[in-house]
């Protein structure tokens, strides 16, 4: 069995911090394991899927819990009848399951069609609750679905305040406090980033919002399933979740609410999910859903743990490799299966090199799937941390799921290797990728 080598902190890119070499040509490397390098036109089956932040495949066990629901039991569950009893127990089932993931009762669990959804509910809902125009606290670097939902509540008159972060990603409590004021009505920030992978502090900042009598609100759809949750230790009022990051299927997500929490729906209708989401439930979903809550609760643990020696390997031989490789994000504080990196003085190559990994089998990203279209831009997620624009546009992401193996690990390492070194030379001024001072990154 391969020993993991421990990744020094000075491999992750920070301020001042970890300046490697100019890059080498990396040497050759043989998959231990007798695997073939992959080739141009490797079939589905063989393919290297390390795209799991995007969505995940679904798990054959959730599946199977669906199967019932794509065929003979189409029951409503508003039906008072035995079909619609059937629908209705199912549903509540997965609401149980979904609850049991994140230490919340069923009751306190909203089925959606997705985790924007959630995260839409969680902030609109909150500001029309409250019958003002508000005042929202976020972060610099949080998912589209929440800056977005900022955007429209902003032009309706809603205060928007956008806290910085750190060089690695993590928004500093201090920061908050300074934020927090008796107009805010409710804070939302990310549990783990879908860029760098960053964990956030989520119950320190929640203690600070509880001690000023302002909601919090969490986006877990990157971390459910992946590292413990439990809404009462963190203290969250809110907290949204999406199935299909977690091997479970597309098109349902769920909110939780803290018992008395006040929302205002944002569909309007028949009055399901306690008058805060109206439409027929997705029963075939929704039990998928809570059929992979269940099993990433009881396998977390165990799997975390694999995933983080995967990554850790991953680093480790990139960093060997590649002297012009850097890493990105908290060394530590971060979610078990992802990693970001970058190779000095070739930034401008991620798109190429992405497309060179694609052609051989190998399903990489160079971030959020929902900015997929923007590919070649600088992320601004690097930009919020303080990189400049040039080394914000080379980040590379690698993000691992359940069916990953340690062969699959050392076919991507080949494959990577061929395709680094098919790209144009690092210059030779290439210098550490540029940090601007996070003081500067101001409150907006």
């Amino acid at each position: 069995m391969r020993l993991i080598p421990k990744i020094p902190d000075e491999a992750f890119v920070f301020l001042g911090r970890a300046e490697p070499a100019l890059r080498a040509t990396p040497r050759k490397r043989g998959s231990p394991n007798g695997a073939q390098r992959s080739q141009a036109g490797v079939g589905m089956s063989s393919r290297i899927y390390f795209d799991h932040s995007a969505t995940t495949p679904l798990d054959p066990r959730v599946l199977e819990a669906m199967g019932p629901f794509l065929s003979g039991a189409y029951g409503n569950p508003s039906s008072l009848h035995q079909e619609g009893r059937a629908a209705r127990a199912a549903v509540d089932k997965a609401r149980a399951q979904v609850a049991a993931l994140i230490g919340a009762t069923p009751d306190e669990i909203i089925f959606t069609a997705s985790g924007t959804e959630a995260d839409n509910l969680a902030l609109i809902g909150v500001v029309r609750a409250s019958g003002k125009p508000g005042h929202v606290v976020t972060s610099t670097i949080e998912h589209a679905a929440i800056l977005e939902t900022c955007k429209f509540l902003a032009s309706g008159g809603t205060k928007i305040t956008h806290l910085p972060v750190d060089a690695e990603g993590i928004v500093r409590p201090d920061g908050l406090l300074r934020a927090l004021k008796s107009t805010v009505t409710v804070v939302s920030v990310m549990a783990a980033n879908n860029v760098v992978g960053t964990i956030q502090p989520i119950e320190e900042l929640a203690q600070l919002t509880k001690l000023h009598g302002v909601l919090f609100h969490t986006d877990a759809v990157q971390a459910g399933g992946k590292i413990p949750l439990d809404v009462n230790r963190l203290q969250v009022d809110l907290l949204s979740l999406s199935a299909h990051k977690l091997h479970g299927p597309k098109g349902v997500g769920a909110l939780y609410v803290r018992k008395g929490v006040e929302l205002s729906p944002t569909v309007f209708g028949g009055g399901q999910e306690r008058g805060l989401r109206s439409a027929t439930e997705n029963v075939a979903g929704i039990v998928g859903f809570g059929a992979a809550a269940e099993i990433a609760r009881k396998e977390l643990a165990e799997e975390a743990a694999r995933l983080a020696g995967l990554r850790e390997y991953i680093a480790a031989e990139i960093l060997r490799n590649f002297p012009n490789a850097y890493l990105l994000g908290h060394p530590t504080e971060r979610l078990p299966g992802h990693l970001s990196f970058g190779f000095r003085g070739q930034e401008r190559a991620v798109g190429e090199l992405l497309e060179a990994l694609d052609q051989a089998g190998a399903a990489a990203s160079a971030g959020s799937a929902c900015s997929a279209s923007h590919s070649g831009e600088p992320s601004r997620v690097l930009l919020a941390t303080g990189y400049d624009v040039e080394s914000a546009r080379g980040l590379v992401r690698v993000s691992l799921g359940r069916f990953n193996t340690q062969q699959e690990v050392d076919r991507f390492l080949d494959v990577l290797s061929s395709a680094v070194s098919a790209l144009p030379a690092a210059a030779v001024s290439a210098s550490l990728p540029g940090l601007a001072n996070p003081a500067e990154v101001a409150f907006a």
